[in-house]
Protein backbone atom coordinates (compact mmCIF):
# COMPACT_ATOMS: atom_id res chain seq x y z
CA UNK A 1 0.00 0.00 0.00
CA UNK A 2 1.68 3.21 -0.77
CA UNK A 3 1.83 5.89 1.41
CA UNK A 4 -1.23 8.14 -0.45
CA UNK A 5 -3.44 5.50 0.48
CA UNK A 6 -2.45 5.43 3.61
CA UNK A 7 -3.32 8.91 3.85
CA UNK A 8 -6.82 8.56 2.70
CA UNK A 9 -9.13 9.98 5.12
CA UNK A 10 -6.38 11.52 7.35
CA UNK A 11 -9.01 13.17 10.21
CA UNK A 12 -6.46 15.05 11.73
CA UNK A 13 -6.44 17.56 9.07
CA UNK A 14 -9.35 20.06 7.87
CA UNK A 15 -12.78 21.22 9.65
CA UNK A 16 -14.10 19.36 12.59
CA UNK A 17 -17.31 19.09 11.50
CA UNK A 18 -16.84 18.70 8.25
CA UNK A 19 -14.81 15.88 8.65
CA UNK A 20 -18.18 14.57 11.34
CA UNK A 21 -20.72 15.37 8.90
CA UNK A 22 -18.95 13.80 5.55
CA UNK A 23 -19.52 10.71 8.34
CA UNK A 24 -22.69 11.56 10.04
CA UNK A 25 -24.34 12.85 6.87
CA UNK A 26 -24.56 9.16 4.82
CA UNK A 27 -24.59 7.36 7.93
CA UNK A 28 -27.80 9.21 9.19
CA UNK A 29 -29.07 7.92 5.63
CA UNK A 30 -27.76 4.26 5.63
CA UNK A 31 -29.06 4.31 9.55
CA UNK A 32 -32.40 5.70 8.26
CA UNK A 33 -32.60 3.14 6.06
CA UNK A 34 -32.17 0.23 8.26
CA UNK A 35 -35.19 1.03 10.14
CA UNK A 36 -37.22 1.17 7.03
CA UNK A 37 -36.42 -2.44 6.33
CA UNK A 38 -38.60 -3.15 9.56
CA UNK A 39 -40.56 -0.05 9.90
CA UNK A 40 -41.79 -0.21 6.25
CA UNK A 41 -42.94 -3.94 6.60
CA UNK A 42 -44.74 -2.56 10.08
CA UNK A 43 -46.52 0.25 8.18
CA UNK A 44 -47.69 -2.07 5.30
CA UNK A 45 -48.55 -5.06 7.55
CA UNK A 46 -50.48 -2.24 10.23
CA UNK A 47 -53.12 -1.75 6.62
CA UNK A 48 -53.58 -5.19 5.77
CA UNK A 49 -57.64 -5.10 5.58
CA UNK A 50 -58.88 -6.75 7.70
CA UNK A 51 -56.19 -8.04 10.38
CA UNK A 52 -54.15 -5.40 10.12
CA UNK A 53 -54.06 -4.48 13.89
CA UNK A 54 -53.66 -7.86 15.03
CA UNK A 55 -50.81 -8.29 12.84
CA UNK A 56 -49.00 -5.21 13.34
CA UNK A 57 -49.18 -6.55 16.74
CA UNK A 58 -47.86 -9.19 16.32
CA UNK A 59 -44.87 -8.26 14.63
CA UNK A 60 -44.80 -5.99 17.50
CA UNK A 61 -43.83 -9.58 19.03
CA UNK A 62 -40.89 -9.67 16.65
CA UNK A 63 -39.03 -6.86 17.81
CA UNK A 64 -37.15 -8.58 20.15
CA UNK A 65 -35.82 -11.27 17.84
CA UNK A 66 -34.64 -7.98 15.33
CA UNK A 67 -32.83 -6.48 18.78
CA UNK A 68 -31.03 -9.03 20.10
CA UNK A 69 -29.77 -9.91 16.52
CA UNK A 70 -28.78 -6.13 15.78
CA UNK A 71 -27.04 -7.03 19.36
CA UNK A 72 -24.61 -9.53 18.33
CA UNK A 73 -23.89 -7.83 14.74
CA UNK A 74 -23.10 -4.45 17.11
CA UNK A 75 -21.16 -6.63 19.43
CA UNK A 76 -18.64 -7.19 16.53
CA UNK A 77 -19.60 -3.62 14.53
CA UNK A 78 -18.88 -0.99 17.09
CA UNK A 79 -16.49 -3.45 18.91
CA UNK A 80 -14.27 -3.55 15.88
CA UNK A 81 -14.88 -0.40 14.32
CA UNK A 82 -13.31 2.30 16.35
CA UNK A 83 -10.35 0.23 17.21
CA UNK A 84 -9.68 0.16 13.62
CA UNK A 85 -9.83 3.67 13.66
CA UNK A 86 -7.32 4.29 16.28
CA UNK A 87 -5.36 1.43 14.74
CA UNK A 88 -5.09 3.71 11.75
CA UNK A 89 -4.27 6.69 13.99
CA UNK A 90 -1.07 5.57 15.22
CA UNK A 91 -0.44 4.07 11.58
CA UNK A 92 -0.94 0.18 12.35
CA UNK A 93 -2.41 -1.06 9.00
CA UNK A 94 -2.29 -4.65 9.26
CA UNK A 95 -3.06 -4.08 13.13
CA UNK A 96 -6.50 -2.65 11.45
CA UNK A 97 -6.76 -5.37 9.12
CA UNK A 98 -6.56 -8.14 11.81
CA UNK A 99 -8.77 -6.49 13.66
CA UNK A 100 -11.21 -6.80 10.88
CA UNK A 101 -10.91 -9.97 9.75
CA UNK A 102 -11.23 -10.92 13.12
CA UNK A 103 -14.34 -9.32 13.78
CA UNK A 104 -16.06 -10.92 10.70
CA UNK A 105 -15.31 -14.79 11.62
CA UNK A 106 -16.85 -13.73 14.82
CA UNK A 107 -20.01 -12.47 12.83
CA UNK A 108 -20.53 -15.27 10.91
CA UNK A 109 -20.17 -17.55 14.07
CA UNK A 110 -22.54 -15.87 15.85
CA UNK A 111 -24.92 -15.53 13.31
CA UNK A 112 -25.38 -19.37 13.04
CA UNK A 113 -25.96 -19.80 16.44
CA UNK A 114 -28.49 -17.28 16.70
CA UNK A 115 -30.35 -18.90 13.69
CA UNK A 116 -30.69 -22.26 15.46
CA UNK A 117 -31.43 -20.78 18.66
CA UNK A 118 -34.40 -18.82 17.28
CA UNK A 119 -35.66 -21.49 14.87
CA UNK A 120 -35.96 -23.96 17.84
CA UNK A 121 -37.29 -21.85 20.57
CA UNK A 122 -39.33 -19.52 18.94
CA UNK A 123 -42.75 -19.98 19.39
CA UNK A 124 -42.34 -20.27 23.39
CA UNK A 125 -40.06 -17.02 23.08
CA UNK A 126 -42.96 -15.45 20.94
CA UNK A 127 -45.30 -16.14 24.35
CA UNK A 128 -43.10 -14.87 26.67
CA UNK A 129 -42.65 -11.78 24.91
CA UNK A 130 -46.45 -10.81 25.32
CA UNK A 131 -48.01 -12.92 22.93
CA UNK A 132 -51.62 -13.97 22.74
CA UNK A 133 -53.35 -16.47 20.29
CA UNK A 134 -54.88 -13.59 18.47
CA UNK A 135 -51.20 -12.29 17.53
CA UNK A 136 -48.73 -15.27 17.91
CA UNK A 137 -49.73 -16.61 14.71
CA UNK A 138 -49.09 -13.56 12.89
CA UNK A 139 -45.47 -13.22 14.57
CA UNK A 140 -44.43 -16.67 13.95
CA UNK A 141 -45.79 -16.49 10.29
CA UNK A 142 -43.50 -13.68 9.98
CA UNK A 143 -40.58 -15.04 11.97
CA UNK A 144 -40.09 -18.12 10.70
CA UNK A 145 -39.17 -16.52 6.98
CA UNK A 146 -37.16 -13.54 8.38
CA UNK A 147 -34.63 -15.77 10.08
CA UNK A 148 -33.70 -17.07 6.91
CA UNK A 149 -31.43 -14.12 6.70
CA UNK A 150 -30.09 -13.57 9.91
CA UNK A 151 -26.51 -13.81 8.60
CA UNK A 152 -26.72 -11.20 5.85
CA UNK A 153 -28.30 -8.89 8.03
CA UNK A 154 -25.32 -9.39 10.49
CA UNK A 155 -22.78 -8.83 7.81
CA UNK A 156 -24.63 -5.99 6.72
CA UNK A 157 -25.10 -4.10 10.29
CA UNK A 158 -21.83 -5.56 11.68
CA UNK A 159 -19.37 -4.99 8.57
CA UNK A 160 -20.48 -1.78 7.12
CA UNK A 161 -18.79 -0.09 10.21
CA UNK A 162 -15.10 -0.66 8.96
CA UNK A 163 -16.37 0.85 5.61
CA UNK A 164 -17.51 4.21 7.64
CA UNK A 165 -14.37 3.91 10.17
CA UNK A 166 -11.94 3.80 6.82
CA UNK A 167 -14.17 7.49 5.98
CA UNK A 168 -16.05 5.84 3.10
CA UNK A 169 -19.42 7.66 4.28
CA UNK A 170 -21.06 7.55 1.32
CA UNK A 171 -20.44 4.05 0.15
CA UNK A 172 -21.36 2.95 3.64
CA UNK A 173 -25.00 4.82 2.79
CA UNK A 174 -25.46 2.63 -0.06
CA UNK A 175 -25.26 -0.93 1.79
CA UNK A 176 -28.37 0.19 3.11
CA UNK A 177 -30.24 2.22 0.40
CA UNK A 178 -29.68 -0.60 -1.84
CA UNK A 179 -31.65 -2.74 0.01
CA UNK A 180 -34.08 -0.20 0.85
CA UNK A 181 -35.17 0.78 -2.32
CA UNK A 182 -35.37 -3.31 -3.15
CA UNK A 183 -37.35 -3.79 0.25
CA UNK A 184 -39.64 -0.67 -0.77
CA UNK A 185 -40.51 -2.16 -4.37
CA UNK A 186 -40.61 -5.61 -3.35
CA UNK A 187 -43.10 -5.40 -0.22
CA UNK A 188 -46.11 -3.96 -1.62
CA UNK A 189 -45.71 -6.60 -4.37
CA UNK A 190 -44.91 -9.32 -1.99
CA UNK A 191 -48.13 -8.02 0.50
CA UNK A 192 -51.24 -7.15 -1.96
CA UNK A 193 -50.57 -7.98 -5.31
CA UNK A 194 -49.10 -11.70 -4.35
CA UNK A 195 -51.63 -11.79 -1.29
CA UNK A 196 -48.64 -13.47 0.43
CA UNK A 197 -49.63 -10.82 3.71
CA UNK A 198 -46.93 -10.97 6.84
CA UNK A 199 -44.68 -13.91 5.20
CA UNK A 200 -44.35 -11.53 2.08
CA UNK A 201 -42.87 -8.54 3.63
CA UNK A 202 -41.13 -11.08 5.55
CA UNK A 203 -39.38 -12.18 2.52
CA UNK A 204 -39.26 -9.53 0.52
CA UNK A 205 -37.03 -8.21 4.13
CA UNK A 206 -34.63 -11.32 3.64
CA UNK A 207 -33.94 -10.25 -0.37
CA UNK A 208 -33.28 -6.90 0.80
CA UNK A 209 -30.95 -7.91 3.65
CA UNK A 210 -28.64 -10.34 1.15
CA UNK A 211 -28.08 -7.71 -1.24
CA UNK A 212 -27.03 -5.36 1.46
CA UNK A 213 -24.78 -8.10 2.39
CA UNK A 214 -23.01 -8.54 -1.00
CA UNK A 215 -22.38 -5.16 -1.52
CA UNK A 216 -20.39 -4.95 1.94
CA UNK A 217 -18.74 -7.74 0.90
CA UNK A 218 -17.72 -6.77 -2.50
CA UNK A 219 -16.38 -3.83 -1.54
CA UNK A 220 -14.17 -5.09 1.46
CA UNK A 221 -12.54 -7.07 -0.93
CA UNK A 222 -12.25 -4.94 -3.63
CA UNK A 223 -9.41 -2.29 -4.31
CA UNK A 224 -10.87 1.20 -3.46
CA UNK A 225 -10.80 -0.44 0.41
CA UNK A 226 -8.13 1.16 2.54
CA UNK A 227 -8.30 -2.41 4.27
CA UNK A 228 -9.46 -5.21 2.59
CA UNK A 229 -11.06 -8.22 4.01
CA UNK A 230 -9.11 -10.96 3.62
CA UNK A 231 -8.87 -14.82 4.40
CA UNK A 232 -5.22 -14.69 6.20
CA UNK A 233 -6.73 -11.83 8.36
CA UNK A 234 -9.76 -13.65 9.70
CA UNK A 235 -8.38 -15.96 12.45
CA UNK A 236 -10.26 -15.33 15.79
CA UNK A 237 -7.21 -14.15 17.45
CA UNK A 238 -7.76 -14.31 21.26
CA UNK A 239 -6.25 -10.52 22.39
CA UNK A 240 -8.15 -8.70 19.66
CA UNK A 241 -11.03 -10.90 20.03
CA UNK A 242 -11.14 -9.96 23.58
CA UNK A 243 -10.69 -6.53 22.70
CA UNK A 244 -13.89 -6.33 20.12
CA UNK A 245 -15.77 -7.64 22.76
CA UNK A 246 -14.84 -5.82 25.12
CA UNK A 247 -15.62 -2.23 23.48
CA UNK A 248 -18.48 -4.19 21.33
CA UNK A 249 -20.31 -4.71 25.04
CA UNK A 250 -21.52 -1.22 24.56
CA UNK A 251 -23.46 -1.18 21.26
CA UNK A 252 -24.25 -4.78 22.51
CA UNK A 253 -25.54 -3.56 25.47
CA UNK A 254 -28.04 -0.85 23.59
CA UNK A 255 -29.70 -3.31 21.48
CA UNK A 256 -30.01 -6.42 23.59
CA UNK A 257 -31.53 -4.21 26.75
CA UNK A 258 -33.57 -2.51 23.85
CA UNK A 259 -34.73 -6.42 23.39
CA UNK A 260 -35.51 -6.90 27.12
CA UNK A 261 -36.86 -3.61 27.61
CA UNK A 262 -39.59 -4.12 24.83
CA UNK A 263 -40.13 -8.13 26.10
CA UNK A 264 -40.79 -6.63 29.39
CA UNK A 265 -42.58 -3.67 28.11
CA UNK A 266 -45.57 -5.73 26.11
CA UNK A 267 -45.21 -8.56 28.98
CA UNK A 268 -46.39 -5.66 31.32
CA UNK A 269 -48.87 -4.08 28.87
CA UNK A 270 -50.27 -7.40 28.35
CA UNK A 271 -51.38 -8.03 31.79
CA UNK A 272 -52.57 -4.92 33.18
CA UNK A 273 -54.61 -4.67 29.72
CA UNK A 274 -56.01 -8.43 30.38
CA UNK A 275 -57.03 -6.38 33.66
CA UNK A 276 -58.93 -3.66 32.45
CA UNK A 277 -60.93 -6.09 30.29
CA UNK A 278 -61.65 -7.19 26.68
CA UNK A 279 -58.31 -7.33 23.98
CA UNK A 280 -56.91 -3.83 25.77
CA UNK A 281 -53.52 -5.73 26.40
CA UNK A 282 -53.61 -6.15 22.65
CA UNK A 283 -54.19 -2.94 22.00
CA UNK A 284 -51.69 -1.41 24.35
CA UNK A 285 -48.87 -3.53 23.15
CA UNK A 286 -49.89 -2.14 19.51
CA UNK A 287 -49.46 1.30 20.59
CA UNK A 288 -46.17 -0.03 22.19
CA UNK A 289 -45.36 -1.64 18.33
CA UNK A 290 -45.77 2.11 17.36
CA UNK A 291 -44.53 4.07 19.48
CA UNK A 292 -41.17 1.83 19.40
CA UNK A 293 -41.13 2.30 15.54
CA UNK A 294 -41.50 6.24 16.20
CA UNK A 295 -38.44 6.23 18.11
CA UNK A 296 -36.28 4.14 15.55
CA UNK A 297 -36.85 6.53 13.29
CA UNK A 298 -36.62 9.64 14.81
CA UNK A 299 -33.76 8.24 17.19
CA UNK A 300 -31.61 7.60 13.53
CA UNK A 301 -30.44 10.84 13.03
CA UNK A 302 -28.84 11.25 16.18
CA UNK A 303 -27.17 8.24 16.33
CA UNK A 304 -26.05 9.21 12.69
CA UNK A 305 -24.19 11.72 14.42
CA UNK A 306 -22.63 10.51 17.61
CA UNK A 307 -21.45 7.31 15.98
CA UNK A 308 -20.21 9.20 12.88
CA UNK A 309 -18.14 11.73 14.81
CA UNK A 310 -16.33 8.05 15.95
CA UNK A 311 -13.43 7.71 13.60
CA UNK A 312 -12.96 11.12 13.78
CA UNK A 313 -12.76 11.03 17.64
CA UNK A 314 -10.98 7.48 17.85
CA UNK A 315 -8.18 8.98 14.84
CA UNK A 316 -7.46 11.81 16.60
CA UNK A 317 -7.27 10.24 19.62
CA UNK A 318 -4.86 7.76 18.29
CA UNK A 319 -2.66 10.14 16.56
CA UNK A 320 -2.56 12.53 19.75
CA UNK A 321 -4.53 15.28 18.80
CA UNK A 322 -6.27 15.91 21.74
CA UNK A 323 -7.82 19.67 21.20
CA UNK A 324 -9.31 18.39 17.84
CA UNK A 325 -11.00 15.28 20.17
CA UNK A 326 -12.78 18.19 22.45
CA UNK A 327 -13.57 20.16 19.48
CA UNK A 328 -15.46 16.84 18.42
CA UNK A 329 -17.19 17.00 21.78
CA UNK A 330 -18.74 20.10 21.66
CA UNK A 331 -19.83 19.94 18.95
CA UNK A 332 -21.93 16.69 18.64
CA UNK A 333 -23.31 18.04 21.87
CA UNK A 334 -24.50 21.34 20.72
CA UNK A 335 -25.71 19.42 17.26
CA UNK A 336 -27.36 16.65 19.28
CA UNK A 337 -29.32 19.18 21.55
CA UNK A 338 -30.48 21.35 18.61
CA UNK A 339 -32.00 18.06 16.39
CA UNK A 340 -33.72 16.45 19.87
CA UNK A 341 -35.64 19.97 20.71
CA UNK A 342 -36.96 19.88 17.01
CA UNK A 343 -38.05 16.64 16.48
CA UNK A 344 -39.63 16.87 20.39
CA UNK A 345 -41.76 19.61 18.76
CA UNK A 346 -43.06 17.66 16.10
CA UNK A 347 -43.76 14.68 18.63
CA UNK A 348 -45.67 17.40 20.87
CA UNK A 349 -47.60 18.63 18.08
CA UNK A 350 -48.94 16.43 15.65
CA UNK A 351 -48.79 13.10 17.53
CA UNK A 352 -52.09 11.45 15.42
CA UNK A 353 -49.50 11.71 12.46
CA UNK A 354 -47.01 9.49 14.04
CA UNK A 355 -49.36 6.76 15.00
CA UNK A 356 -51.42 6.97 11.62
CA UNK A 357 -48.42 6.01 9.52
CA UNK A 358 -48.90 2.40 11.01
CA UNK A 359 -52.72 1.81 11.68
CA UNK A 360 -56.09 4.19 11.51
CA UNK A 361 -58.08 2.04 14.31
CA UNK A 362 -59.79 5.00 16.63
CA UNK A 363 -58.98 2.94 19.84
CA UNK A 364 -55.12 2.03 18.71
CA UNK A 365 -55.34 5.88 17.69
CA UNK A 366 -56.67 7.13 21.00
CA UNK A 367 -54.09 5.08 23.09
CA UNK A 368 -51.50 6.15 21.30
CA UNK A 369 -51.81 9.70 21.12
CA UNK A 370 -51.90 10.03 24.92
CA UNK A 371 -48.78 7.13 25.07
CA UNK A 372 -46.94 8.69 22.46
CA UNK A 373 -46.84 11.99 24.45
CA UNK A 374 -45.76 10.57 27.50
CA UNK A 375 -42.99 8.36 26.20
CA UNK A 376 -41.35 11.37 24.24
CA UNK A 377 -41.72 14.10 26.89
CA UNK A 378 -37.83 14.53 27.62
CA UNK A 379 -36.77 13.31 24.51
CA UNK A 380 -34.35 16.08 24.63
CA UNK A 381 -32.40 14.66 27.33
CA UNK A 382 -31.46 11.28 25.14
CA UNK A 383 -28.61 13.67 23.50
CA UNK A 384 -26.47 13.35 26.88
CA UNK A 385 -26.49 9.88 26.97
CA UNK A 386 -26.09 9.02 23.17
CA UNK A 387 -22.96 11.71 23.02
CA UNK A 388 -21.35 10.48 26.30
CA UNK A 389 -21.90 6.66 25.69
CA UNK A 390 -19.91 7.29 22.09
CA UNK A 391 -17.55 9.15 22.72
CA UNK A 392 -16.47 6.35 25.74
CA UNK A 393 -16.48 4.17 22.82
CA UNK A 394 -14.71 6.75 20.49
CA UNK A 395 -11.83 6.75 23.20
CA UNK A 396 -11.88 2.99 23.69
CA UNK A 397 -13.50 3.63 27.19
CA UNK A 398 -15.38 -0.32 27.44
CA UNK A 399 -16.63 -0.15 30.76
CA UNK A 400 -17.96 3.10 31.32
CA UNK A 401 -19.49 2.88 27.81
CA UNK A 402 -21.02 -0.35 28.89
CA UNK A 403 -22.10 0.79 32.31
CA UNK A 404 -24.00 3.76 31.00
CA UNK A 405 -25.65 1.47 28.76
CA UNK A 406 -26.83 -0.84 31.55
CA UNK A 407 -27.57 2.02 34.13
CA UNK A 408 -30.46 3.60 32.09
CA UNK A 409 -31.84 0.66 30.27
CA UNK A 410 -31.58 -2.01 32.96
CA UNK A 411 -31.08 -0.40 36.17
CA UNK A 412 -33.62 2.55 35.82
CA UNK A 413 -36.10 0.87 33.05
CA UNK A 414 -36.35 -2.01 33.82
CA UNK A 415 -37.47 -1.22 37.40
CA UNK A 416 -39.51 1.61 36.43
CA UNK A 417 -41.50 -0.31 33.93
CA UNK A 418 -42.28 -2.71 37.40
CA UNK A 419 -42.96 -0.06 40.16
CA UNK A 420 -44.61 2.93 38.25
CA UNK A 421 -47.58 0.69 37.08
CA UNK A 422 -48.68 0.69 40.75
CA UNK A 423 -48.21 4.31 42.01
CA UNK A 424 -50.83 6.76 41.62
CA UNK A 425 -53.27 4.84 39.52
CA UNK A 426 -51.21 5.01 36.68
CA UNK A 427 -51.50 1.24 35.46
CA UNK A 428 -50.51 0.88 31.71
CA UNK A 429 -49.43 4.01 31.12
CA UNK A 430 -46.76 3.60 33.83
CA UNK A 431 -45.13 1.61 31.33
CA UNK A 432 -44.80 4.37 29.17
CA UNK A 433 -43.79 6.72 31.86
CA UNK A 434 -40.44 4.86 32.61
CA UNK A 435 -38.47 6.67 29.08
CA UNK A 436 -38.86 9.88 29.99
CA UNK A 437 -37.30 9.19 33.75
CA UNK A 438 -35.12 7.18 32.57
CA UNK A 439 -33.70 9.67 29.69
CA UNK A 440 -33.25 12.46 32.18
CA UNK A 441 -31.56 10.58 34.95
CA UNK A 442 -29.31 8.14 32.58
CA UNK A 443 -28.26 10.78 30.08
CA UNK A 444 -27.14 13.38 32.78
CA UNK A 445 -25.29 10.67 34.67
CA UNK A 446 -23.41 9.48 31.54
CA UNK A 447 -22.43 12.56 29.91
CA UNK A 448 -21.30 14.27 32.91
CA UNK A 449 -19.00 11.07 34.07
CA UNK A 450 -17.87 11.20 30.56
CA UNK A 451 -16.77 14.81 31.26
CA UNK A 452 -14.93 14.35 34.38
CA UNK A 453 -13.24 10.89 32.54
CA UNK A 454 -11.77 12.50 29.91
CA UNK A 455 -11.36 15.94 30.86
CA UNK A 456 -7.91 15.01 32.42
CA UNK A 457 -6.50 12.96 29.49
CA UNK A 458 -7.94 15.92 26.72
CA UNK A 459 -6.14 18.67 28.79
CA UNK A 460 -2.50 17.25 27.48
CA UNK A 461 -0.89 19.17 24.81
CA UNK A 462 -0.97 17.71 21.40
CA UNK A 463 1.20 15.08 20.15
CA UNK A 464 3.36 15.09 17.31
CA UNK A 465 1.70 13.83 13.95
CA UNK A 466 3.61 9.58 13.80
CA UNK A 467 4.27 9.15 10.55
CA UNK A 468 3.16 6.22 8.63
CA UNK A 469 4.05 2.43 8.91
CA UNK A 470 2.80 -0.64 7.57
CA UNK A 471 3.92 -2.35 10.87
Amino acid sequence: MTDTQQQKNDFTQGSIAKNILNLAIPLTVAQLTVVLYNVVDRAFIGHIEGIGRDAFTGIGLVMPVTYIITAFANLCGTGGAPLCSIARGRGNIQRARQIMGCAFSLLVLLGVALTALFYLFHEPFLYLVGGSPETVPHAKSYLLIYLAGTIPVMISLGMNPFINAQGFGRTGMMTVLLGAVINLILDPVFIFLLHMGVQGAALATVIAQTCSAIWVLVFLQGKKAILRLNRTDMALDLPILKRIISLGLTGFTFSITNSLVQALGNSQLQAFGAAEGGAMGDLYVAAMTAITSVREIILQPLQGLTQGAQPVIGYNYGAGQYSRVKKCIFFITWAGLLYNFTVWLLVMLLPQFWILLFNDDPALLDVGVKTLRIYFATFVFMNFHMSGQNIFVALGKARHAVFFSLLRKVILVVPLMLLLPHLWGMGAYGVFASEPVSNVVGGMACYLTMLLVVRPELQQPDRPLPSLSNS
